[in-house]
């Protein structure tokens, strides 16, 4: 029996919804409604479009075989109707009716469902501070704010920006109009790091390092207090004086839109959300709903989780079109994977950061590795940098983060993990991981099977570490006289180091230090260096034979001091 499918929202579940139903059910009536004039087009790509590295915004809104995905396309070649700049007011649950109004001409009317799908996605927070309201302000919301931005900048009309907010978006923004535009760019952020609860403070502070390389300057650690202005924005006010500024982007998170959904009666989340089961129906049998407007379990901690992401909404909207056809398509939920491009960098993760972990009550700790994304031996190479979040008593692998160049090699590793994530692998499993093998794409002992190995024998009390923070700190102290810096490198490596400062760098390279083992105090901290953290583990091992147990490897060693701020 042929039946009429209503769906609010036409920008990522819902076409995705829409069509695969109208596959599967082609002589039934599809609706589609959207309070905007753009539809199905790529959100994720809006700071690509700004940015000039996607040229048009009819890019974003087009196929892979290039046909626009308007109102036109929908209903000739899908079979769906669609009605743009129409907002949906109310759910007659009872009557089945969607009441909606037309925005162009303010006429309002209802149409008839057989089943509701709700993709109302969400809204961007803007802070509650003067100026917010004010021209020049922009949350990146939709496609049409974009264009709006992109021609604000096209015209000449920026020369200085401000971002508040240094999550994803507000750092993709930041490299947008930094990098093809050579906006003076300041990011704003309230949190002591950048990518706040994604990442851990050390790779943090090297993704920044690597952005304030590249022209971005940052305000850590602060609060924006107003927006000033005659009429349009003109600077930003923070703890530490004046922004000048002919634009500001809020890039400050996003809340669900569930006020239809709330008013209907369905079930709403504490955290705000829609709440549905894993067939993503929600508290109404005929009423589904997915994407940014929901809450879906977390794989890891079991609790519900929060993810507003394209790429979540797409599958969802699958599933959600499998069971409007009366199918029994489920969606568990997510472990919450993440990637960003950075100027010449990409930082990715999947699951829990360390002080997530620690948050949501596991005993965690976690181990960092820096090694070749390729064989050592192969020309063309560059250094992942891994640290993976480990459950102390059970060693179940909690999550992994990274920071490597914008190649594949990044994303392949944390792909590897977050893929296996929700079936609660330990550290063994990650040390002998199964990964295809050839030198010109990984190495024979890959990454993350070492980072495995140094997350077991972090946990066997084998590898005591240090992070490059606390080296950081222990080094600026270096004049107190607690602390022997070993390197354990060659000398052409060590040199430079040891010239520079005599009194508190020393060379005693690993295969010497049988035989130079008298230069080794045994009345302070020794601090063990390397390249990336491995022979300086072999010195730890030998040291603790010969009854020094006062040692720690310093992980990722210089290749991690390296991209750690300032300059040794």
């Amino acid at each position: 029996m042929s039946q009429t499918i209503v769906i609010v929202g036409a920008v990522a579940l819902g076409p995705k919804a829409a069509c695969r139903f109208k596959r599967l059910e082609p002589g039934s009536r599809v609706i589609m409604i959207d309070q905007g004039s753009m539809i199905s087009y790529g959100g994720c790509g809006i700071p690509y479009y700004i940015s000039g590295d996607v040229s048009d915004p009819d890019q974003l809104q087009s196929t892979s075989f290039h046909m626009l995905r308007d109102a036109r396309f929908f209903k000739e070649a899908k079979g769906i109707e669609v009605m743009t700049e129409t907002r949906a007011t109310a759910i007659d649950r009872e009557g089945k009716l969607l009441r909606v109004i037309d925005l162009k001409t303010g006429k309002e009317g209802g149409i008839a469902y057989d089943q509701l799908v709700l993709a109302t996605g969400s809204r961007p927070r803007r802070l509650p501070i003067p100026g917010a309201e004010l021209e020049g302000v922009f949350t990146v919301s939709s496609l049409d704010e974009a264009v709006r931005i992109k021609a604000r900048i096209a015209e000449g009309q920026v020369g200085k920006a401000v971002v508040i907010g240094a999550g994803a978006i507000g750092l993709e923004m930041a490299e947008a109009m930094s990098d093809l535009w050579g906006i003076e760019t300041t990011v704003v952020e309230v949190q002591d790091q950048i990518l706040p609860h994604i990442v851990s403070p050390t790779l943090a502070r090297m993704a920044q390092r690597h952005m304030e390389e590249s022209g971005v300057a940052f305000q850590m650690g602060e609060e924006v207090r107003r927006i000033e202005g005659e009429g349009c924005v003109e600077r930003v006010l923070t703890g530490q004086g004046a922004l000048e500024a002919d634009l500001v982007v809020m890039a400050v998170g996003v809340t669900p839109n569930v006020d239809l959904a709330r008013e209907a009666g369905l079930a709403v989340s504490e955290r705000g959300a829609i709440m549905v089961n894993t067939r993503m129906q929600t508290s109404d049998p005929s009423i589904y709903a997915g994407g940014d407007c929901v809450e879906i379990p977390n794989l890891i901690t079991g609790k519900p989780g929060y993810w507003p992401l394209g790429s979540l909404a797409n599958r969802q909207g699958r599933v959600v079109g499998t069971n409007l056809a009366g199918g029994r398509a489920e969606f568990e939920g997510a472990v919450g994977s993440f990637v960003v491009k950075l100027f010449d960098m990409s930082v990715a993760s999947s699951g829990l950061s360390l002080s997530v972990a620690r948050r949501e009550g596991f005993d965690a700790v976690s181990t960092f590795v820096v090694q070749f994304d390729r064989a050592h031996f192969y020309p063309e190479k560059d250094l992942l940098y891994l640290e993976l979040v480990v459950e102390k008593g059970t060693r179940r692998v909690l999550g992994i983060q990274g920071i490597g160049n914008k190649g594949d090699g990044l994303l392949a590793r944390i792909s590897a993990v977050a893929a296996i994530l929700k079936h609660r692998p330990t550290t063994a499993d990650v040390s002998n991981m199964e990964l295809p093998y050839s030198p010109p794409f990984s190495s024979a002992m890959d990454v993350l099977n070492a980072l495995g190995n140094a997350a077991e024998n972090l946990l066997d009390g084998k590898n005591r570490v240090m992070d490059v923070d606390q080296f950081d700190e222990w080094w600026n102290h270096r004049e107190n006289g607690k602390t022997f810096f070993m390197d354990c490198r060659n000398w052409g490596n060590a040199e430079a180091y040891v010239k520079k400062y005599p009194e508190h760098w020393k060379s005693i390279p690993q295969d010497e230090l049988r035989k130079r083992l008298s230069e080794v105090p045994q009345d302070k901290n020794i601090v063990l260096i390397c390249n990336t953290g491995v022979r300086s583990y072999e010195a730890q091992v030998f040291l603790d034979e010969m009854g020094f147990h006062n040692t720690f490897n310093l992980q990722g060693g210089m290749a991690a001091v390296k991209k750690w701020p300032g300059d040794l």
